[in-house]
């Protein structure tokens, strides 16, 4: 049981980090950064963060937030 939770969760990590290199803005296509605190992918250049919700990146401009530039600031 445990070594099959343990497979399970290194797929997932394997996969997020998959996900995360073939996943792009959807208004410029550059790439994301991941902000794992806040459960947002981060569009550097447009400066809008996506919200992640049950694991499930919303890659809608509409759902998306401007982030502020202190936030930009940290990022880089």
């Amino acid at each position: 049981m445990f070594v099959m939770r343990l497979r399970r969760n290194l797929e997932n990590v394997l996969m997020d980090k998959y996900l995360l290199s073939i996943l792009v803005c959807p208004l410029c296509k550059a790439s994301l950064v991941y902000d794992k605190p806040r459960q947002e992918l981060v569009c550097r250049f447009d400066r809008l963060a996506y919200p992640i919700e049950e694991g499930i990146p919303v890659m809608l401009e509409q759902r998306a937030r401007t982030i502020s530039l202190e936030e930009y600031d940290r990022l880089t």
